[in-house]
């Protein structure tokens, strides 16, 4: 009797800690099987959904590895994309290997990525970390011109501009996968983006990771607390490389081809703007800023020419109007999400948004008119805009557009103070039932 009443506790011990870790990894699970039910979803469930999953997943990859630089570490690198490429291109031979007769599951590809990134990361940083600030930011863009460079005249192991390829279709079929439809290698890609995720949630844990934040804001006391600031530097950095080195052997498994520009300037300024207008200080706004620029570059080239215009105006309207990204935009409205006036925010918002739609309009009627007249001056005055026939020779669709956009910047400046009171009436709540909260009970 007295066995089992001392043996009894052990079960609940047990399911109680199960409990703890499951709350403690929610987010992680929700995440999990949110990913996991995408491609399934109706609109998702092609060729082109699962496609823009993937590469959102890629990009997701990157974006934290130059998190871990820039947010984390406070080092600007204009050459992050070198780690990037140069795991491509390791993971394409490897490919090409594997379509020769090599004995290696195609899914591991993407670790030849990761290992020749590390490899890299090692060497190029421990010169370029020696410094931070401007002078780290300047020999990154230098090695990053040296290494686009090296791959347009290495045209052998390149490929050059017009790339190499391989097949992931050719090699072992372990389990029945061919890899050839998009689903699996979209759960390759989900698979390899929630280890590198959770590996490097894990990083920031460290002593290493935690002092990253230290390095950053003041090396000199980092220093004086007995933690070399070089050396964090170079740990971060090589850490960095590493999962860059990893999305681009994603890349190669999911494109099956590898060129030049991998390793170019273009991509290394598509991963900075990834990360500030998701939010540069954030883990979550790194995957945010992915997610979103991803969907803007295959969007937005779907209905204009100006596409990287759009995207150039939106990353300035974000470091101007949102420092703190798109997350911060987000997480500003946890303290007043659980008040009742959060609702006359939600109300308010709604209210803004029709003239802000309309300002927005009349803006995109002007850029489209003006840059196809520039651009295209040989295709004729007609054009297809808003799903209308525009004639641009005549003075209506100009004087639409201006008539747009200044009466909806005129309305929108008048709602911003309905937005402002309900934002202070959420906020005064929001104070008030935090300050009851924290009351001691009697």
């Amino acid at each position: 009797m007295s066995e089992s009443k001392t043996a009894s506790p052990v079960p609940e011990r047990r399911s109680g800690a199960l409990l703890q870790w499951l709350e403690r990894r929610k987010a992680w699970l929700f995440a999990a099987i949110v990913l996991i039910i995408l491609p399934h979803v109706p609109g998702l469930d092609g060729n082109f959904g699962r496609s823009l999953l993937s590469q959102m997943g890629i990009a997701a990859v990157f974006a934290l590895s130059y998190n871990l630089l820039l947010g984390q570490t406070g080092l600007l690198s204009f050459g992050h994309a070198v780690y990037f490429g140069l795991g491509g291109y390791a993971g394409i031979h490897l490919m090409r290997a594997i379509n020769a007769g090599l004995p290696i599951p195609m899914p591991l590809v993407p670790l030849a990525g990761a290992a020749t990134g590390l490899a890299f990361g090692m060497l190029f940083g421990a010169l370029t970390t020696r410094r931070a600030g401007v002078v780290f930011a300047l020999i990154s863009l230098g090695v990053g011109e040296l290494v686009f460079a090296a791959m347009r005249i290495l045209q052998g192991f390149s490929g050059g501009e017009e790339g190499i390829t391989a097949n992931r279709g050719m090699g072992p079929h372990p389990f029945g996968l061919t890899f050839g439809p998009q689903l699996q290698v979209y759960y390759v890609i989900v698979f390899w983006s929630a280890m590198a995720a959770a590996l490097m949630a894990a990083f920031l844990r460290t002593p290493a990771g935690r002092m990253c934040n230290a390095v950053r804001d003041n090396p000199e006391r980092a220093a004086f607390i007995g933690y070399d600031p070089v050396r964090i530097r170079f740990v971060v950095f090589c850490v960095a490389a590493m999962f860059a080195g990893l999305a681009g052997g994603l890349h190669a498994l999911n494109y099956e081809i590898v060129a030049a520009e991998a390793v170019g300037a273009g991509r290394s300024g598509t991963v900075l703007l990834m990360a500030y207008i998701g939010g540069v200080h954030s883990f979550f706004g790194a995957v945010l800023g992915a997610v979103t620029i991803t969907w803007l570059q295959v969007s937005l080239s779907d209905y204009t020419t100006a596409w990287q215009l759009y995207l150039g105006l939106f990353f300035i309207a974000v470091v101007l109007f949102a420092p703190g990204g798109l997350s911060g935009l987000l997480l500003m409205h946890r303290p007043i999400l659980g008040t009742r006036a959060f609702l006359h925010v939600v109300k308010s918002y709604a209210i803004a948004a029709l003239p802000a739609l309309a300002a927005a309009a009349g803006a995109i009627m002007l850029l489209e008119i003006n840059y196809r007249r520039a651009t295209q001056p040989d295709t004729g005055a007609r054009m297809r805009l808003f799903w209308m026939d525009v004639d641009t020779s005549s003075v209506w669709p100009w004087l639409s557009a201006i008539a747009l956009l200044a009466g909806g910047a005129f309305l929108f400046n008048r709602c911003r103070r309905l937005v402002a009171n309900a934002w202070q009436q959420a906020s005064d709540e929001a104070r008030t039932v935090g300050g009851m909260q924290r009351e001691p009970r009697p």
